[in-house]
């Protein structure tokens, strides 16, 4: 029976609900693995796992649940292994890996925070940068409007323009945001996303974070900004979920961000 991986900690085992349940249909009852001063919160890997609401719904419960009252190194959905031998063995294997990790992570939390420009804000931030831009914008409306080519040209221009600001904003973000964070990864980026960032925060400098995030609403109106948090710190392990695969002969059956 394959073996599914929720997540590492220390030991001793963090205190779990009785009759707790995880990924599957019926749900596995989910149980810990000791070994090297390690533990494995798992369960028994259902043969069709798919990326469905509920099962990934049950990883996070699990998480959650463990994650209560101390650090655990939060594996990705789809963390599967060949047996509980093979996570034993991931385990005394990794031992000192895993336990820097668990050292780093103690105490803090992961926040993702997103930015887009805000349309309207970033516009009349380009009219005042780009004075010629602005005078065209005057000219055609003085003229009724401009005919189709002038309208077109112009928003070609302005739509140039606002690109070209997407590194600067970027850059704001990141000068504003990183030297609150511990260990910063920055995400792929994506259509609508200007800068995608996930901030490993201690735990007592989350409400300067959320102050920081405030303050740039108001400094800078053109950054459309997204904060999730606190989540599991899924960014900064990846390094130990991929050492778990390669050392113990575990397999992902699927891998979601």
């Amino acid at each position: 029976m394959s073996t599914y991986i929720y997540g590492i900690a220390r030991t001793p085992a963090p205190p779990l609900p009785d009759g707790l349940t995880g990924v599957g249909d019926p749900p596995r009852p989910v149980r810990v693995l000791e070994r090297d001063g390690l533990v494995a919160v798992v369960s028994d890997a259902p043969d069709d796992l798919r990326p469905k609401r509920r099962e990934l719904l049950a990883h996070q419960q699990v998480l959650a649940q463990a994650n209560a009252e101390r650090v655990v190194l939060p594996m990705r959905f789809g963390s599967v292994s060949e047996d509980d031998t093979s996570v034993g063995e991931v385990l005394a294997g990794r031992a000192p890996h895993f336990l820097e990790r668990l050292d780093t992570l103690e105490g803090k939390v992961e926040y993702n925070v997103k930015a887009g420009h805000d349309q309207e804000a970033v516009l009349h931030v380009v009219m005042a940068e780009h004075p010629e831009l602005r005078a065209e914008s005057e000219a055609n409306r003085a003229a009724g409007g401009g005919s189709q080519e002038q309208k077109l040209a112009l928003g070609e221009k302005v739509a140039r323009a606002v690109q070209s600001r997407e590194p600067a904003d970027a850059a704001l973000l990141r000068r504003a945001l990183e030297p609150l964070a511990v260990e910063v990864s920055e995400g792929p980026q994506s259509t609508g996303w200007l800068a995608n960032l996930s901030l490993l925060i201690e735990q007592d400098a989350v409400d300067e974070l959320l102050s920081v995030v405030e303050e740039l609403d108001t400094s800078a109106p053109q950054l459309d900004l997204t904060v999730n948090g606190p989540l599991p710190p899924y960014s900064f392990v990846e390094k130990a979920d991929a050492s778990a695969g390669a050392a113990g002969g575990a397999r992902s059956a699927h891998t979601l961000g």
